[in-house]
């Protein structure tokens, strides 16, 4: 490359998708999964109470009593309430308990061994964008090597070792481009839909049900919960997703038959907001700014005390997970 302007264009460029890439990466691996809050703990009491009681009611009951202030909609395949027997505490909706870090893991995607660490609430972004600038940087090496790839199969190289370094770097990056653009596509999919990959293989099961869209809001909401909402961080490797990781916004898409139904004076409202009916409980104060356009929110404020009613459902049965 003998022109001093194409030179410049190219290291900037090259150095800008390097750095960027390094930076997400170093980020997606040190920084630590959340864990859920204090409050999803159980007391000393409770635990001594399901340690020293048969399980059954009596299980039952010390769970409904410590889950029906909890912004928590999920539950077992059973209908039960998540309790994770090793972390001993209330599992917080999309949160899940992980094998190889032996904690519950806040929103959590899965346990990455490319990063050594669990990708969830704390880090989703970072992976995101590792695999957005990974997958442009050997876009960029391959775009730039091709032309010389070319000229190796007609000789148009001078006779040395180095041609051969040509058509490796070309092969690697190539290869790379088409696995990370399957992985990365794969997870835009999964952020329009305001799913995880253990959501996107079992569904969450709600009260009502299983619900494969009961967390998605709409693409534009789905990609602010991840991103934030100030659109000058969402390309930087820099913290920005909304809530807490315990609690989120849901959709429910079939009526819940613990909740109370609808007031008719509120049906117009309700299929204005994409034809989807929310839960009567409120969010807390850093979810509820999620939706604060949507006027279904503020009038569901006024049935919270409705909604916490339905989480001490006496039916309910208590099932571990781990």
């Amino acid at each position: 490359m003998e022109n001093i302007g194409e030179q410049v264009v190219y290291l900037m460029a090259y150095h800008l998708l390097f750095a960027m890439f390094v930076w997400s990466y170093w980020k997606t691996i040190f920084t630590l999964p959340m864990n859920p809050s204090k409050e999803f703990h159980l007391s000393y009491a409770e635990k001594e109470l399901l340690e020293r009681e048969p399980r059954g009611e009596a299980h039952q009951e010390v769970l409904r009593r410590a889950a029906k202030d909890l912004p928590i909609y999920t539950r077992t395949m059973s209908g039960a309430i998540r309790y994770c027997d090793r972390c001993q505490l209330i599992k917080p909706d999309r949160c899940h308990h992980c094998s190889v870090c032996d904690k519950c893991i806040l929103k959590m995607d899965h346990h990455c061994p490319w990063v050594n660490n669990c990708v969830g609430f704390s880090n989703y972004k970072f992976f995101l964008l590792f695999l957005a600038y990974s997958l442009l940087y050997c876009l960029f090496i391959a775009a730039t090597d091709l032309q010389y790839f070319v000229k190796f199969w007609t000789n148009g190289l001078p006779d040395t070792q180095a041609k051969f370094h040509i058509m490796f770097l070309f092969f690697a990056a190539a290869m790379f481009s088409v696995s990370l653009s399957s992985l990365f596509g794969y997870h835009c999919w999964l952020v329009s839909k305001n799913k995880s990959t253990l959501e996107a293989f079992r569904s969450p099961a709600f009260r009502h049900g299983t619900d494969k869209n009961g967390f998605s809001l709409g693409f534009s909401k789905n990609m602010r919960q991840v991103f934030g909402d100030e659109k000058k961080y969402w390309l930087l490797p820099i913290f920005s997703s909304l809530g807490d990781g315990c609690s989120f916004p849901t959709c429910l898409v079939n009526q819940d038959p613990e909740q109370p139904s609808t007031p008719a004076g509120l049906n117009s409202a309700t299929k204005n907001l994409e034809n989807h009916q929310f839960p009567a409980k409120p969010l807390r104060e850093s979810q509820s700014h999620l939706l604060t356009d949507s006027q279904s929110w503020s009038e569901n404020c006024t049935n919270s005390g409705k909604g916490k009613a339905g989480m001490s459902n006496p039916a309910l049965t208590m099932e571990n997970e781990t």
